[in-house]
């Protein structure tokens, strides 16, 4: 992509760009780190739409790294039930707790690949945006862009070309430049090749085949799992536990149950759920019964939106009560 291409795109970023609470505006003073760092994190396999409400209360409750730190386990991880992907909360929490000791962020991208938490891309995009590093940051909406201009699939090329790309000085206001465009012109489907400030220089586009770009991997059937939890009711509160820290949910609240494995359960459910994880697809089914041992807590039914339940026992015992509800009707 030639050099005026790139003074194309920065200057539809700066008439164009998506006004985001983590964001600072083109040309401004940098962004804050933490900020930064805590939408990047947010933002794997999730959309802004959905972030932008959830991270203005992760902010208004945890305005710095340092509140962030010192927050008990548990309140964090509640806040961050419905979000999904909850290693990434558990390594929010280890990531604030060691920049906080250290002080503050790293500033280079070997720095922050060391803390918990921060692999390549969320490095990269945290150097150039939140310190001014020359640095490539491709995330899907980059790599999308990328393999229309380059009209290739190959994942090598497109990171040499990404990097070919970047004018010196200006890594941060460039990749989200890349970034809006991905995300609301160079789209998944349908994109607005008209509207496109890179358009002459698009590859794929001369091709008339911009969609074909990157060409998407065969989809992998899932096998499926099956589980139980036991509903133990009692005064109107029903019986939490805590998931183990590490493993799918770690440290979440849920249902107790049994674990998870191959063979359909035969117990008559009182209704039953299917949640799709990265590797699986899971059916939940939902019992009355189990005891209510040691480790665990009552939480009223009617208090339950307050518990931080994952989105898999959310809807679990929305089902349940949804039953209940058309039972007595």
């Amino acid at each position: 992509m030639p050099a005026s291409a790139a003074t194309r795109l920065l200057d539809h970023y700066r008439k164009h760009a998506r006004v985001l609470p983590w964001r600072a505006p083109p040309g401004s003073a940098r962004a804050d780190p933490y900020r930064v760092w805590l939408s990047e994190v947010m933002l794997q396999q999730t959309t802004v739409a959905t972030i932008i409400p959830r991270f203005l209360r992760f902010i208004e409750r945890w305005p710095t790294i340092e509140a962030l730190a010192a927050a008990p386990d548990q309140e964090v991880l509640g806040e961050w039930a419905g979000l999904g992907y909850y290693a990434r909360a558990r390594n929010l929490i280890a990531c604030a707790r060691q920049v906080a000791e250290n002080g503050g962020f790293p500033d280079t991208e070997a720095g922050l690949r060391a803390l918990p938490g921060i692999g390549d891309y969320t490095a990269a995009a945290i150097a150039g945006i939140a310190f001014g590093r020359d640095s490539v940051a491709i995330d899907t909406n980059v790599e999308r862009v990328v393999a229309r201009i380059e009209a290739t699939s190959d994942k090598k090329a497109i990171r040499a070309a990404a990097a070919a790309m970047v004018p010196a000085g200006q890594a941060g206001d460039f990749a989200q430049a890349m970034m809006d465009l991905g995300a609301t012109i160079c789209r998944p489907r349908t994109p607005d090749c008209q509207a496109c400030p890179l358009r002459a220089d698009c590859r794929a586009l001369a091709m008339g085949t911009p969609e074909a770009f990157p060409a998407k991997p065969p989809r992998k059937v899932r096998p499926l799992r099956f589980g139980m939890v036991w509903w133990i009711e009692r005064d109107g509160a029903l019986w939490l536990v805590r998931r183990p820290a590490k493993g799918l949910l770690g440290g979440m609240a849920a249902l107790p149950g049994s674990e998870w494995g191959n063979s359909p359960l035969t117990a008559p459910a009182l209704a039953e759920v299917r949640h799709g994880f990265t590797h699986f697809e899971l059916r939940l089914s939902v019992v009355v019964g189990g005891t209510a041992k040691e480790g665990g807590w009552w939480q009223p039914i009617d208090a339950l939106s307050e518990a931080g339940l994952p989105t898999l026992y959310r809807r679990a015992v929305e089902a349940v009560l949804e039953q209940r509800k058309h039972l007595a009707a």
